[in-house]
């Protein structure tokens, strides 16, 4: 029988789940022997990159194929790494899994330092000659590549320096590998079990957010109080990988010499510092509506008081919208019918047949992500519940980085064909949009509607204002280190505390360890990341509305900017799409959209 995870107590090992339910690699690699074949091919690879250190400015002909060797050893690299790595993320618990990730990252570490003459010794050239020699049409293929390493030429350093920040770059993930060991697997079977209508349920990284979407507020007060008290056990701990994990960053910075954390890591992608700011800055501005809605929820539940553990129930108690996964992808199939055929059957297709890992199992890491690279099918995985309607939601937006892996790879030479952080987050959130706009078509009463206009609320403000609040978090924390103050359980918690309550308003009333929850979030060991989301949808509400309201050109707009992959810099491919990031205007509409989702339940209601 298909296993789901909500028809059970209890989370089953990864070797108890069907083959049918989760992805099928084999598109990467066959087995695990082919693999192994393939890991031992790289340092051959790397040696014939490495036989023309010196040689690259000698002529063009030389130069050419040295970039041809260094894609090829590239390609193998990051084919190798990503089916290592989902084995891992399926299954921290799975030595053998742990050991292939290790080992590709180990050859991965070994082949950077050893080709890490490549960068400084092409941009040696003469610029002059080096913009001729790209012109060629033989040189197709790597022009865009070499054309974004000269964007770095002020923050390239020698090859003596760069091999040093290579051999790095394995020991700088030692601070988010300990935090996620300790986060999915030793802590996930410490949370214990909470008691729903007489029943003992599992509480995990995943059950976390199921519980205390629970009707009942004992449940979700133990629920939420459990959960934080076994972070809060381990605050030290977890604040010291943190901290780590910024000092990181901060070195990385100084030793390239750029004037932040945060110009660093906008300055790749020609990303405005102001963007940033701005998203911040207009977040702050409309903070009014977002009060207004936190009581406007404390008013419909009829609560004296409102606690952080009652923000994620539905407001609407009487409708439960069951979707099976096979369910989901059909409403996704009608759902994104604006998009074409070619879209939809596509996706669709690998919606069933290979592409997603769907269910909890044991040691599997929490929520949900897409995965792509150049060679292979881009996978998803999911720990996806039939019972909560977000879970459509999820499928869609992961279904949105996936297809826009596709399309990136099938337009776009490898060393051009990777599109930003910046931009996936548009078209995953251009996915949800959709299928907002479809359920809300379809709803067969008002409840439904109240529902999913609850819903949707809930999930602008998830990603607009709780991730510019996380972004903002960030700055600060950097701001700290680059200021010399240490990083500290206290000032990080204050710190936290300080923006919770801003955001939540009034209203809000929080638990002594609420602010523990700024320690347990994965994505800050990635610096500056969650702005995108934030940017993201603020961008694909804005294309949502003209695609769907325009005709074919509209829709071809949206598809070149799919096709871009790494061709463009983002904020030139989402212009083309039709939006500019640079101005306030996308960030205000959303705004405005949350607003406008805010009145109408406040009709509703």
């Amino acid at each position: 029988m298909r296993y789901t995870f909500c028809m059970s107590n209890k989370i089953p090992l990864r070797s108890e789940v069907p083959e049918t339910d989760k992805w099928d690699l084999s598109s990467i690699y066959k087995s695990n022997l082919e693999w192994e074949n393939a890991l031992s091919e790289i340092p051959v690879l790397t040696e014939k990159v490495v036989q023309f250190k010196g040689k690259l400015g000698s002529c063009p002909e030389t130069f050419l194929s040295a970039l041809k060797a260094f894609e090829q050893a590239e390609l193998k690299m990051e084919t190798v790494y990503h089916y290592a790595s989902l084995q891992h993320e399926a299954d921290e618990d799975d030595s053998e899994a742990t050991d292939r990730e290790g080992r590709a990252m180990m050859a991965y570490t070994k082949m950077q330092s050893e080709i890490s003459f490549m960068n400084p010794e092409i941009l040696a050239i003469p610029e002059k000659s080096l913009k001729e020699w790209i012109s060629a049409p033989e040189f197709k293929d790597y022009k865009i590549y070499v054309e974004k390493l000269m964007h770095f030429n002020s923050y390239t350093l020698s090859e003596k320096e760069e091999r040093i920040l290579s051999l790095q770059a394995q020991p700088a993930e030692t601070a988010y590998n300990a935090f996620s060991v300790l986060e999915n697997v030793d802590l996930n079977r410490q949370f214990g079990s909470v008691n729903v209508n007489g029943e003992e349920k599992p509480l995990t990284q995943t059950t976390f957010t199921t519980l205390l979407k629970n009707q009942d507020r004992k449940v979700r007060e133990t629920t939420y109080r459990q959960f934080y008290k076994k972070f809060e056990d381990f605050q030290n701990v977890i604040s010291a990988l943190y901290a780590g994990n910024v000092n990181q960053d901060v070195f990385r910075v100084r030793a390239r010499g750029y004037d932040s954390c945060l110009q660093a890591a906008l300055y790749g992608n020609k990303v405005p510092l102001s963007v940033y700011h701005n998203l911040i800055d207009c977040v702050h501005k409309n903070i009014k509506t977002l009060h207004e809605y936190y009581s406007l929820r404390k008013k419909i539940m009829g609560l004296q008081e409102l606690r952080h553990y009652d923000v994620y129930v539905p407001l609407v108690k009487s409708v439960k919208m069951r979707h099976s996964y096979d369910g989901s992808v059909e409403i996704i199939r009608n759902a994104l019918a604006p998009l074409g055929t070619e879209y939809t059957e596509r996706l669709c297709s690998g919606l069933k047949n290979g592409w997603v890992d769907r269910y909890e199992n044991a040691g599997k890491r929490s929520g949900a992500f897409s995965s792509g690279s150049y060679i292979g099918d881009p996978y998803i995985l999911l720990n996806y519940d039939e019972n909560d309607i977000r879970d459509v939601f999820t499928m869609a937006h992961e279904g949105g980085h996936s297809m826009h892996s596709w399309y990136s790879v099938h337009n776009n030479p490898f060393l051009s064909y990777d599109y930003t952080i910046f931009e996936a987050e548009v078209a995953s959130t251009f996915n949800e949009e959709l299928v907002f706009e479809y359920l809300l078509k379809n709803a067969k009463t008002e409840d439904e509607k109240k529902y999913l206009l609850a819903m949707r609320a809930d999930d602008i403000l998830a990603t607009l204002h709780r991730q510019t609040m996380f972004a903002e978090f960030e700055l600060k924390t950097h701001e700290l280190v680059e200021n010399g103050t240490p990083l500290t359980a206290t000032l990080l918690r204050k710190t936290y505390r300080g923006l919770l309550e801003f955001y939540f308003g009034p209203e809000m009333h929080f638990e002594e360890n609420s602010d523990m929850e700024g320690l347990r979030i994965p994505h800050f060991y990635n610096a500056f990341y969650v702005y995108k989301y934030a940017t993201g949808i603020s961008a694909a509400l804005a294309l949502a509305r003209r695609v769907t309201s325009g005709g074919k050109k509209e829709r071809d707009d949206y598809f070149e900017f799919l096709k871009s992959g790494g061709s463009r810099y983002p904020i030139e491919s989402l212009r083309i799409a039709g939006v500019d990031m640079e101005s306030t205007e996308p960030v205000q509409a959303a705004c405005d959209t949350f607003k406008d989702i805010v009145e109408e339940l406040k009709k509703l209601f």
